[in-house]
């Protein structure tokens, strides 16, 4: 796999869903400018592999901006090092000599038809590593993207969502890349419309902490104060809980309730098993112009415009099935770890 990240409180739980599931093999970890600057998201990157003590993975730095757009970031989201309350110890990993665009060209040219690709934050470096090889998208065995919404309220503007808003013209170039493909090769995108069905629960915190034996019992709640931080025995259950947290009371302050959607974990789960969803195949392009409407994305579901499909959008899967899925495995490794 090659995983291009802005991480990011989500991103983060995505990387240790990868890091736990045996049929994960991450070639590459690309960082996006997004929910934080690229050099923080590189560096969250790092000490997340620390505290999963992983192996030599490839950690790569991307684009600074977008393609043309100014870079909008969002830390009242996800805090100011885009991990919450999490305090992770700086790491002393080195980040690659190449950047995320030449990994992105260089992995899928050394194996093609192998490598599924995963985006959970804006897609400016997929765009650039696709202007330098035309190709790529027929060498990628698959791509998924969490992002867009269709028949959902936007989270960044009323009808776009973060990822595409961030890069509405990386986005727009990617989709129209991809156009062509057989319908098991166009890209699976998850878009809110299934991702905020994904409610991280403060019992889901409890579940994932007793699974990883950790104590004492973990209890985030609504009353606690801000300032409440964990103190679970088994750092990786300390570190996401204190992150999710901060997630859990933004939703809250913006009236969604006490919990956190879990986009970008959905769609790394997706990425390993795109069985767990049904898909409905599209055409989709991104809106760049409007005055109200930049950065939606927009889907011809019946062909009038009379362009070859070029995503399968994801709309219905098992909320349940997947916490369970991954409550079991980052438990675990959480477990097998410390």
């Amino acid at each position: 796999m090659i995983v291009d990240v802005d991480t990011g409180i989500d991103d983060s739980l995505a990387l240790l869903y990868l890091l736990a599931h045996p049929r994960a093999e991450i070639l590459s970890i690309a960082s996006t400018a997004g929910n934080v600057p690229v050099d923080q998201v590189a560096a969250n990157n790092l000490a997340w592999l620390d505290l999963c003590k992983a192996g030599d993975i490839e950690v790569t730095l991307g684009a600074q901006t977008p393609l043309l757009a100014p870079l909008m970031t969002t830390e009242d989201t996800h805090g100011p090092q885009g991990i919450g309350y999490a305090e992770l110890p700086v790491s002393q990993r080195k980040l690659s000599n190449r950047n995320a665009t030449n990994a992105w060209v260089e992995l899928v040219r050394e194996r093609p038809g192998q490598i599924t690709g995963l985006v959970t934050g804006p897609l400016t470096n997929l765009a650039m590593a696709i202007r330098i090889e035309p190709a790529l998208p027929r060498l990628l065995q698959r791509l998924v993207v969490m992002g867009g919404a269709f028949h959902h309220p936007g989270n960044t503007t009323p009808t776009s969502e973060w990822n595409i808003a961030v890069d509405p013209e990386a986005a727009a170039e990617v989709f129209a890349a991809f156009a062509g493909l057989p319908a098991d090769r166009l890209p699976i995108v998850c878009p809110l419309d299934i991702t905020e069905t994904m409610e991280m629960r403060p019992d889901h915190i409890a579940r994932l902490a007793e699974r990883a034996g950790s104590s004492p019992a973990e209890v985030i709640a609504d009353h606690h104060a801000p300032t409440t931080r964990s103190a679970a025995s088994n750092p990786v259950i300390r570190h996401f809980s204190d992150a999710v947290r901060f997630y859990m009371e933004f939703h809250r302050d913006h009236d969604q309730g006490f919990l956190a959607h879990m986009h970008d974990p959905f769609a790394a789960a997706v990425a390993l098993d795109p069985s767990i969803v049904t898909c409905r195949v599209a055409t989709v392009d991104v809106e760049l112009a409007g005055t109200l409407t930049r950065g939606t994305t927009v889907a011809d579901w019946r062909g009038m415009w009379g362009r070859e499909p070029n995503a399968a959008i994801a709309t219905t899967t098992d909320p349940v099935r997947f916490f369970d899925d991954l409550i079991d495995r980052v438990g675990g490794m959480a477990e097998r770890l410390y």
